[in-house]
């Protein structure tokens, strides 16, 4: 089952390799944190950097949610695993296959890449391919699409890199 554990934004990172090192690998099967790829200018140059995807939060692969729960006492830093009061939710399997579909096994959503045919985009490439109807709004200036998707419970509010081209309107030929 898919688990996520709440910890203090900007500190992802340093509690995944805790969890990793202090929690044994038969009850912690994988332990990650998805990120996304935008594109973001510094001194006039494009760069490609990686972003955390939701920031404060780990995810974690377990069969033994009991053992689980007592390894993570051991993390400092750790704020909670996500659930409703005392009891532990793991992730349902829609949320997991999105994840899956938007990171796949890198735990990365590589930059999408669309086209704008009037006033609608059309994504051609990427984690956002077919699934424009999450898009809330596009930066075109910072390349960056928002989203807004069910997860953990709530709405949550993410936002992707998003490269899109103006498509050229073809004029019909006059006769």
């Amino acid at each position: 089952m898919w688990y996520v554990m709440q910890v203090q934004t900007g500190s992802e990172e340093k509690i995944r390799i805790q969890c990793s090192t202090l929690l044994s690998p038969q009850v912690l099967l994988q332990c990650f944190i998805p990120y996304y790829e935008e594109q973001r200018k510094l001194h006039g140059e494009w760069n490609l950097q990686k972003k955390v995807l939701f920031p404060g939060y780990i995810f974690m692969i377990s069969d033994q949610l009991d053992e689980l729960r007592i390894g993570l006492h051991k993390v400092p830093g750790m704020t909670k695993l996500i659930g409703t009061g005392d009891e532990i939710i793991p992730l349902t399997d829609e949320e997991v296959l999105f994840l899956e579909g938007f990171c796949g096994d890198k735990q990365i959503a590589e930059i999408s890449h669309g086209v704008l045919e009037g006033s609608q985009v059309r994504i051609l490439s990427g984690p956002l391919t077919g699934k424009e109807a999450l898009i809330k709004k596009i930066d075109y200036h910072k390349r960056r699409a928002y989203l807004e998707i069910q997860m953990f419970g709530r709405i949550q509010k993410i936002r992707l890199g998003l490269e899109v081209r103006m498509e050229k309107i073809q004029k019909p030929d006059s006769e």
